[in-house]
């Protein structure tokens, strides 16, 4: 069998007027990933992503790291896209949001992110500018099913993967059939620049490894958010 690399991005900008742009700390979370690959002979064989910038971002930043001149053009995967946090917090909760700048602030941040998923993937809440959690989990599906054709066409793909914590805990939701609640806890617990990985063939997927933070030997560059 092959293999699928999950990786989220790096550490984005959390309270910033633009969340999505990786910080410095995303940046060397990255190019460290990139770095340990590299001393390890790791190669590519397909590269899918999202659009948005941050992972974009991330993949030129463990490109530097991993410094292969013959890395395989990134197909973007709108099915890879994170959902909106504030979008579904603001869905459940009316009041003024305080930007997640202390650590108090994040908890809560947190706290109400885990109550407005949990009510969108229940279809009790529809938050502004979203599809509904269905037509979230089919997206990732969709990738999924790219990467197995690619497993199709290459006996051991290697096949890199970079979205968020969202896409990626739902497509191991997928493989492992757990319900909303275990979906979430998964989620929130995805680290900036982790690996997951899948065994895949053409015709099944199964997890090998999560959340592995390996190339962060350094633990000054951990970071959830």
């Amino acid at each position: 069998m092959g293999t699928l690399y999950l990786v989220r991005h790096g550490q984005a900008s959390l309270g910033a007027e633009d969340y999505d742009q990786l910080s410095d700390l995303g940046r060397r979370q990255c190019q460290a990933l990139g770095r340990y690959w590299r001393e390890r002979g790791q190669g590519f064989d397909a590269v899918l992503t999202g659009t948005l910038k941050r992972h974009q971002q991330s993949l030129a930043a463990l490109s530097e790291g991993l410094q292969q001149a013959d890395l395989p053009t990134a197909v973007q995967c709108p099915g890879l896209d994170e959902y909106d946090s504030e979008a579904l917090i603001r869905a459940i909760h009316s009041g003024p949001l305080e930007r997640p700048l202390t650590p108090e602030a994040a908890r809560a941040h947190f706290r109400l992110l885990r109550e407005g998923l949990a009510a969108w993937m229940a279809g009790r809440a529809a938050p502004e500018g979203m599809s509904g959690y269905a037509e979230f989990s089919a997206g990732v599906a969709a990738a999924l099913r790219q990467v197995q054709g690619i497993a199709a066409e290459k006996a051991r793909a290697r096949v890199l993967l970079v979205s968020s914590g969202g896409p990626i805990s739902t497509a191991i939701g997928q493989v492992l059939g757990t319900p909303p609640d275990a979906t979430i806890e998964l989620n929130l617990r995805i680290r900036n620049s982790a690996v997951s990985e899948f065994a895949i063939s053409a015709k099944r997927m199964a997890l090998q490894t999560f959340n592995s933070v390996a190339h962060l030997d350094d633990t000054a560059l951990l970071s959830f958010a």
